[in-house]
């Protein structure tokens, strides 16, 4: 079925080519002669699908940056096209973005261990550009966004066409190539991997609450109240990537975290200003100094309380999180 499927996107072996960056990538070699009207309209579709690619790249790699890497050379490669032998410029571009996305998590991840400290993802103003969570979005929210990392690359993105783009498994089989059963097979595993790690859900408005509590009694120093907050085998992570008072390994278990916290409140939270955003469809606070967001602080909540405590510190990934109006 999938082999149907991929013979009916492209109209000629040279597009398959293409799109299976095979040996010899077959590109067309007077892109100065195409017509204007013909590379107008290939701006146009690419454009039409921009925004749709990009929250496959950017849930697949938890990077801002990465995913903007990944459309710049999905757009070269339309560009080079002969796109009148592809029938479906969207299922084309969709192929051509996450196959990119697959082969980049494979050297991300050996990037990573250079990394300084815990590696969370690069956390997005979802209020600021709300079409990024249009699709289903639970594949967004940052404590998924963090399970999906201990998965394979093809189980990731088999995950994502599924659970946030609702992909039927023989269009999913192609672009991971692979049989249907064996599609069915890798949302399977992502599934139950994800769920034996997952909590039950918890409206936003508790998330909220949760949040400001929290912000409360750290900044207060109240080890007490932040043990009523947390669950008993709470984790603290931070991302600084070694700047400064950014904590290099997690702290665990409920006792330590209220601690943790508690110690860096005389200092840390002086002259800084807190604003609400909403990052990855959930609520966030933004810490700022002279109008330059300097943290960014989100929590992963549970039935028994606040199950992480998530600072983004690294300044490369805070660029995109400013709250609207900021």
């Amino acid at each position: 079925m999938s082999g149907h499927y991929e013979r009916g996107l492209l109209r000629t072996a040279a597009a398959r080519d293409v799109i299976g960056f095979g040996e010899g990538v077959r590109l067309t070699d007077d892109r100065e002669s195409r017509d204007r009207d013909d590379l107008d309209e290939a701006a146009r579709v690419f454009a039409g699908e921009r925004r749709r690619l990009f929250g496959i790249a950017y849930r697949m790699l938890g990077s801002v940056a990465d995913a903007e890497d990944i459309m710049q050379e999905a757009w070269i490669r339309w560009q080079h096209t002969d796109r009148s032998a592809v029938n479906e410029p969207a299922a084309f571009l969709t192929t051509v973005t996450t196959r990119l996305c697959i082969n980049e998590a494979q050297s991300a991840h050996s990037r990573r261990e250079t990394y300084i400290g815990p590696w969370l993802p690069e956390p997005v103003n979802t209020e600021d550009d709300p079409l990024l969570g249009a699709e289903r979005g639970e594949a967004l929210q940052f404590a998924v966004l963090l399970l999906l990392e201990k998965l394979t690359p093809a189980e990731r993105a088999a995950y994502v066409l599924r659970e946030a783009l609702d992909y039927p498994y023989d269009r999913i089989a192609v672009i991971v190539r692979s049989s249907v059963p064996s599609a069915r097979q890798l949302v399977s595993r992502a599934r139950k991997h994800l769920a034996e790690s997952k909590r039950a859900v918890v409206a936003p408005t508790e998330h909220r609450r949760l949040l400001e509590t929290f912000l409360v009694a750290a900044k207060r120093g109240d080890v007490a109240a932040l043990e009523q907050l947390f669950a008993s085998d709470v984790v603290s992570y931070t991302d600084g990537n070694g700047v400064k008072l950014a904590a290099r390994i997690p702290v665990i278990g409920r006792e330590r975290v209220a601690k943790f916290v508690a110690a860096f409140s005389s200092h840390f939270w002086t002259g800084k200003t807190i604003d609400w955003v909403e990052v990855n469809g959930q609520p966030a606070a933004t810490l700022s100094e002279g109008g330059v967001v300097t943290t960014a602080i989100t929590v992963t909540p549970s039935a028994d309380g606040i199950l992480q405590l998530l600072w983004v510190m690294s300044p490369d990934k805070l660029r995109h999180i400013a709250p609207v109006g900021a």
